[in-house]
Formats: structure tokens, C-alpha cells, sequence
């Protein structure tokens, strides 16, 4: 069974600014434009089976569509960095998605994930990138900002035989439901909990 992920898409626009990032860094391999991604939750290796039940749970996740902006960069590993990212503007729908998703995978007895949920786009693994280069590279380039885009899915990915940063299969696609919510009365025009 390949490697499973639980992940947002990045829109072809907002991934053309990201490819702009590419370059200018000693040592690194750019990930393609068409393998950039937020990772959710990573599962691993799993059988069949539990591969059917991952997707089962998955697709009764009932949540809202949200936002998301792409804004600033970093890097992982402060004394031996192994890979520069770009950020992720902080929205609570994207939080409560993971959190839930989290919640499946735990009542499926998956292993945890031992890394806290850090969203970010990965841009590039370091292989040899010296300190002095990385600190330069995102100097440069601190100061990136792509555009607002609409988060109307999530998806189930997985990985074959690669060292990290794809190519990305999608097996499963599981939408969010529009912003507007039915139930909300002819008075709640502008309801607060669409502003942020």
C-alpha cells in the first residue's frame, strides 16, 4: 500500500507565485509546482482495510469551507536546516479540520504523528545548504505574500517510492460545504461567524 496523507491543494495561480520562490539556494531540490500541498495529517503505510475505513470516517467530516493565504517563508532544522517553507495565515476552520481528522485517526488506532501541526507549503529539501545560505535565501524572501484563495476540499494523497516531494497520487477528494449556511434566517445577512 503507498504512503497516505491527508492534504489541502494549492490553486494554479497561488502555485505559479510559490514557483517564483524557486532558486537562488545552494544545495536544495525545488519540489514542482504541481506537488506543492498543505499537509493535514500524515498516516503512512497502512493495509487496505484500514485504508477503506481511513476513507469512510473521512467522508463524514462535515465542515465549512474557509480561506487561506500563503505569507512569509522559514525553515525546518535551525543548526542543519533540511527543508525551507512557505507560511500558512492562521484560520480556526483550517485547525478544526486537522483536529478532527486527528481524532479519526486515533480512534483507528494509527500511530501519532509525532510532529506539532505546523501548516506550511514545503518549497525545497536542503541536501549540503549551509546555514549562512538559508538565513540569505530567506532574507530575500520573508517578505512573500500570494493570494487570498478558497479551501472547498480536502484530499486523501499518497506517495510511491520517493525520497519526499512527490509525485503525489490523489486517491480520494472529500469537499467542504459552501460558507452559507442554509439554516442561518433571512435577518443574519452578514453573520459574524463569515468575517475574519
Amino acid at each position: 500500500m503507498p504512503r497516505l496523507f491527508t492534504a489541502l491543494e494549492i490553486p494554479r495561480n497561488v502555485a505559479m507565485s510559490l514557483s517564483l520562490l524557486r532558486g537562488g539556494l545552494p544545495g536544495a531540490r525545488w519540489i514542482d509546482v504541481e506537488n506543492y500541498h498543505i499537509t493535514l495529517r500524515f498516516i503512512g503505510d497502512v493495509d487496505w482495510r484500514t485504508a477503506d475505513e481511513i476513507i469512510d470516517k473521512l467522508d463524514r467530516i462535515e465542515r465549512p469551507e474557509f480561506q487561506l493565504q500563503l505569507t512569509g517563508t522559514g525553515a525546518f532544522g535551525s543548526k542543519k536546516p533540511h527543508s525551507v517553507w512557505a507560511g500558512v495565515s492562521s484560520h480556526p476552520e483550517m485547525y478544526a479540520l486537522q483536529a478532527e481528522i486527528e481524532r479519526i485517526c486515533q480512534r483507528l488506532r494509527l500511530p501519532a504523528d509525532p510532529r506539532k501541526f505546523t501548516p506550511h507549503v514545503t518549497l525545497a529539501r536542503l541536501r549540503s545548504s549551509r546555514v549562512e545560505d538559508v538565513v540569505e535565501y530567506l532574507s530575500g524572501r520573508g517578505n512573500f505574500m500570494a493570494s487570498l484563495f478558497t479551501v472547498s476540499r480536502f484530499v486523501l494523497l499518497s506517495s510511491r517510492d520517493s525520497v519526499g516531494g512527490g509525485p503525489y497520487l490523489t486517491e480520494e477528494v472529500f469537499p467542504l460545504h459552501e460558507a452559507r449556511s442554509s439554516s442561518l434566517s433571512s435577518n443574519d445577512e452578514h453573520p459574524a461567524s463569515n468575517i475574519w
